[in-house]
């Protein structure tokens, strides 16, 4: 699968581990910044990762910030993306399976790498249901898309 990452400062020490774990499963990944842990505004490492996303050169992305709210906040104003923040592995793969989310946010400051490891590898094998109660509640998502884009 094709990843995409992004960081801001605070989440940038975290970033480089997360890599790794995606790298070791196989997948490709795309690093859209931050390089270095110099103070960076998150919403435009939100928007470079969910571009990403929309054109088709990534499947689902990774956002690394201090808590993972303010990166959720920013990737959800970008009408197409779908994202959640976790902290335990039953909603890492539970936001996919139930709500098709593209954008997996976590907080550096909030939990350790092992966590990111095990997050990452329940968001990145998790996949759409095909119960259609889900499928017609992300179809009104989508909806709701469509009427603010």
């Amino acid at each position: 699968m094709k990843i995409v990452i992004g960081s801001d400062h605070a989440g940038f020490p975290m970033k480089a581990g997360v890599i790794e774990v995606i790298r070791a499963d196989g997948h490709e990944v795309t690093d859209v910044g931050s390089y270095n842990p110099d103070p960076v505004d998150f919403p435009d490492v939100a928007r470079a990762l969910c571009e990403k996303i929309l054109n088709g050169e990534a499947e689902r992305g990774l956002l690394v910030c201090g808590t993972g709210v303010g990166a959720v906040i920013a990737a959800n104003k970008v009408p197409g993306i779908r994202a959640s923040v976790c902290h335990d592995a039953h909603s890492a793969h539970q936001c996919v399976e139930h709500d098709d989310v593209n954008v997996m946010c976590i907080g550096a400051q909030i939990i350790g790498p092992w966590l990111a490891a095990d997050l990452v590898r329940s968001f990145l094998t998790a996949e759409f249901s095909t119960d259609p109660d889900c499928r017609r509640r992300v179809e009104k998502l989508n909806a709701m898309d469509l009427a603010r884009g």
